[in-house]
């Protein structure tokens, strides 16, 4: 059984795939046409009529499953979704990571041979072309994960311990949460994915790169990792109602980029802040706000160190904190109220070459600073 490499640090552990029987790679042949992706009635979720709920999730479950698939490696598996009528699959790169053999097995029955085509290491996200009949695609549509809130209900639907369509029902917990990228710095620091929703619904092993619905049967996001210090005999992690999964913006935004050219480029802003701001911090830094990003390093000749974002030298009474730095406390006129904020208005809306405008609160003075994007290196 392979182990999967750790997503956040200690704690978290990358949804783990199972081991499987090594196949050989298809041919790719021309993609046949589908029907468009098709609304689908939204779920009834009046907790006062409980009939009607089920029956709603039962139907959600007989509309979607069919573009729900299982991603079966000479690794272990995983599980996917079809993302267009040119049976394009979207899971996550660290289900097909390193393997020399993709399977994609559909809920009908159906198995294909897939090609990967496309990966991304920051979002831990993958491109598998298959080959499969006309009847066999069903893209499934993709709804808007900034109109999300905390406290909506949500539906996976994956592969956990190779139960393939296995459906499971929780609640957004959180959004804007960051996890640590597979892609790492030059110096071996991992740079940040941004904009992850958490959610408590169950979450096991070969759920990952398995879609998270809405109750309107939209993709709002993609299942990624869990936090968990449990783990069953063999090593593998298991459910702690803490789960998180990739925002389907980001998806609509990296997926396309991938089928046309296999990679996707991040925007580089070139700063380190703390992940959140304590009391302690704010009294010892004598910040003038709560809130905001606060830059405590700077990469020499990046895009902000050229714009000439300040980050903090004068040593403080805590180890390793330095005052004097810029308090980040907007961009481009969006309020910054934490560093994770700001990294996810980045990634999700903007890219290299872009320019943003940070605002920054340098001692009692709010200044602008126009600073030009670069690539992640």
């Amino acid at each position: 059984m392979k182990t999967k490499r750790s997503i956040l640090a200690l704690t978290v552990l990358i949804i783990a795939t199972l081991a499987c029987q090594s196949l050989p790679l298809s041919s790719q042949q021309p993609p046949s046409a589908a029907a468009p992706v098709q609304p689908i009635a939204p779920v009834n979720t009046n907790a006062a009529n409980p009939a009607s709920q089920q029956d709603g999730l039962v139907t959600l479950y007989e509309n979607v499953s069919p573009g729900t698939v299982a991603v079966i490696t000479d690794q272990g598996q995983g599980s996917g979704f079809v993302y267009d009528a040119q049976g394009h699959v979207v899971t996550n790169y660290h289900v097909i990571e390193g393997a020399t053999s993709v399977e994609i097995r559909f809920s009908s029955g159906f198995m294909s041979y897939g090609t990967v085509i496309g990966t991304d290491t920051d979002s831990d996200l993958a491109i598998v072309k298959v080959d499969a009949p006309a009847e066999e695609i069903h893209p499934l549509p993709l709804g808007d994960s900034d109109s999300l809130k905390v406290g909506q209900t949500v539906i996976a639907i994956g592969n956990p311990f190779g139960l393939n369509g296995t459906m499971t029902v929780g609640v957004i917990s959180a959004l804007g949460r960051t996890l640590d990228s597979i892609h790492e710095t030059p110096d071996g620091r991992p740079f940040t994915a941004g904009d992850i929703i958490q959610t408590d619904a169950a979450i096991n092993p070969g759920n990952s790169g398995g879609p998270l619905f809405n109750t309107n049967g939209e993709v709002i996001g993609i299942n990624r990792a869990i936090r968990t210090l449990s783990a069953t005999d063999t090593g593998q992690p298991v459910n702690s109602g803490i789960g998180f999964a990739v925002s389907v913006n980001m998806v609509k935004r990296v997926a396309p980029v991938l089928i046309a050219s296999g990679t996707y480029d991040y925007p580089f802003l070139g700063i380190s802040s703390m992940d959140s701001l304590s009391l302690d911090v704010v009294n010892e830094l004598g910040l003038k706000s709560f809130t905001g990003a606060y830059v405590t390093n700077i990469v020499s000749g990046g895009p902000a160190d050229q714009a000439g974002i300040v980050a903090g030298n004068n040593p403080t009474n805590i180890p390793n904190l330095f005052s004097g730095g810029d308090l980040i406390i907007a961009i481009d006129g969006r309020p910054v109220r934490t560093f994770d904020e700001m990294l996810a208005y980045l990634i999700t809306n903007k890219g290299p070459g872009d320019t943003v405008i940070l605002q920054v609160l340098r001692g009692t003075e709010k200044v602008d600073v126009p600073v030009t994007l670069d690539k992640r290196p």
